[in-house]
């Protein structure tokens, strides 16, 4: 199981970090060990003194591909949900002013979160899916999948460009506008509409 993650995927976020808006999807990975599993809790990590959360769209890949067009890259992914894309977030400036990898702020174990999945078939319209984010209780970040730069068919195309999708593999689309800091003790919860898919405490 691999898991892609989208950068800059959303103008305003791209802006709000001081990145320019990209022309063709930025895609980074997290490996396995990344995913937090079910039921486990999360601990807030020891190297890192600036956690950011960024709460986005995921996809579930259903069927193994390579070099897929974006026509039929629909048929690639069947299930989508929620997730956070932890980062800590004073390594990857650090990181970024040298010029090093960053992979140590991003892909560090239990930094992907995924909430409860939804089928496709249960989705109307994937052009126009609205999704929030909120930390204790208060909503922090608001997306909608019509917003984003690159839509989930030309994110698939372009990373079977150079990777081959498997089943079981998850695609973290970009978080919008609005990422921020978490300490031990926030409660964070993702909505997709009105329906909650992830509820999570920072221990």
């Amino acid at each position: 199981m691999k898991i892609f993650c989208v950068g800059r995927n959303y103008a305003e976020h791209a802006k709000e970090l001081g990145n320019a808006v990209p022309e063709e999807p930025v895609i980074f990975m997290k490996p396995k060990n990344a995913l937090l599993q079910a039921h486990m809790p999360f601990y807030y990590p020891e190297f890192t003194n600036e956690l950011h959360y960024e709460c986005e769209l995921v996809l579930r890949v259903c069927k193994n591909g390579k070099y897929v067009q974006a026509p039929q890259a629909g048929k690639y992914y069947d299930a989508l949900t929620l997730g956070i894309d932890f980062t800590a977030r004073d390594l990857q400036n650090d990181l970024k002013k040298k010029g090093l990898p960053w992979e140590k702020a991003k892909a560090w174990d239990n930094s992907a979160v995924a909430g409860k999945w939804v089928p496709f078939a249960d989705i109307k319209d994937r052009k126009n899916i609205d999704f929030s984010f909120r930390k204790n209780g208060h909503v922090v970040q608001q997306g909608n999948s019509r917003d984003m730069i690159h839509s989930f068919d030309a994110i698939v195309s372009h990373i079977s460009q150079y990777f081959s999708i498997n089943i079981g593999d998850l695609i973290y689309t970009g978080t919008p506008a609005g990422v921020g800091e978490v300490v031990v003790g926030d409660e964070l919860e993702a909505f997709l509409g009105e329906q909650s898919l992830l509820k999570l405490e920072v221990k």
